[in-house]
């Protein structure tokens, strides 16, 4: 089965399922977090599917995206995140859904991939169906996507944090959060012991390079040069 045929079989298959193509040419079906569950059995249990094997889970932040941190005539970042506005694509708080969950599928029966993507209705409590009961090891990846983005998946059977310490307050991938963190640890001779303080020794600062391009193809103007030319 060639892209093209998989493209058809998923438009027929999924019931309001959106199959889009990525700069590389790769299949990306975007679903509805309602369909989110249902979905996947569909691309599991399709016999012409059979995507068995569930590469990777991810939760995505796309707060602000499309903007620039940096503004001058020729200043972009080597990419899209937070860069340049391609033409059809959604830029910064135009996004009415801010956070979304993308996995990645498999199917060694057919020798065909495919990434999956559905968007949280809800930005102040992020929510979409679990996955664990259709492939275990959606277990970690939702705990990781819970940990840094505050992404909860409704039915998995222990959801906790995973990489970050007991106690961590906030989700550290999320676009807002500092990258300095909110606290600080130091040892206090008086106490004899570790304590944590608000940040005071880092200064907020862009961290993203700066990239400027020969060819300008990813040109960027500010509204100050603009009215100047005018």
């Amino acid at each position: 089965m060639n892209q093209l045929e998989l493209e058809t079989l998923l438009e027929k298959v999924v019931p309001g399922g959106v199959v889009t193509r990525d700069v590389a040419g790769d299949l990306v079906l975007e679903v509805d977090a309602g369909q989110w569950l249902e979905a996947a059995k569909l691309l599991k249990d399709h016999p012409d599917l059979y995507f068995e094997q569930l590469i990777d889970l991810c939760g995505v932040d796309y707060h602000t995206y499309g903007e620039s941190e940096w503004i001058g005539q020729r200043s972009t970042f080597s990419g899209f995140s937070r860069a340049v506005h391609r033409e059809g694509e959604a830029k910064g708080d135009s996004l009415a859904e801010r956070y979304a969950v993308v996995v990645h599928f498999l199917s060694l029966k057919h020798n065909h991939r495919l990434r999956v993507r559905t968007f949280c209705p809800d930005n102040d409590m992020p929510l979409v169906d679990s996955l664990c009961s259709l492939w275990s090891v959606a277990n970690w990846f939702e705990r990781e996507a819970f940990d840094l983005y505050g992404i909860v998946f409704d039915g998995h059977p222990d959801l906790r944090r995973i990489l970050t310490d007991y106690g961590f307050v906030g989700h550290p991938f999320r676009k807002d959060f500092p990258l300095s963190g909110h606290v600080e640890p130091r040892f206090d001779p008086e106490k004899g012991r570790v304590i944590y303080e608000p940040v005071t020794s880092i200064d907020p600062r862009t961290l993203v390079p700066r990239v400027i391009r020969s060819d300008h193809r990813y040109e960027v103007k500010s509204p100050q040069s603009a009215v100047e030319k005018e």
